[in-house]
């Protein structure tokens, strides 16, 4: 399994910007699709954007859509959320998540998809 360490978190105020970083260590992530998550308090944990292995096809949640972007540098074997436009429902602590996959175009919406995660990091978004 790779290991994910997630960094970037913060307090920030609303209409603010943080970056998200997921640093993988033990394998490459060049064949791994990627995901971020987040659980907010008293929800459950949701989709923030996926992406594949080879970066060409990407999902970002409605919720999130032109505001956040996800992307990957697999020579730093790290993958980025870019934050923008933040606004307090965005609180939560933020997941990163990995898996093995068999074709460099595919990326994983559900959570169960998704091999190695993260320890998270918390992102709070004061108003």
């Amino acid at each position: 399994q790779v290991q994910l360490v997630e960094s970037g978190g913060g307090l920030v105020q609303a209409g603010g910007s943080l970056r998200l970083s997921c640093a993988a260590s033990g394998r490459s992530l060049s064949r791994y699709a990627m995901g971020w998550f987040r659980r907010a308090p008293g929800k459950e944990r949701e989709l923030v954007a996926a992406i594949s292995w080879g970066g060409g096809n990407i999902l970002h949640a409605d919720s999130v859509r032109s505001r956040f972007t996800i992307s990957r540098d697999n020579a730093k074997n790290t993958v980025y959320l870019q934050m923008n436009s933040l606004k307090p429902e965005d609180t939560a602590v933020y997941y990163c998540a990995a898996r093995q996959a068999s074709a460099s175009g595919n990326y994983y919406y559900h959570g169960a998809s998704y091999d190695s995660w993260g320890q998270g990091t918390q992102v709070t978004v004061s108003s």
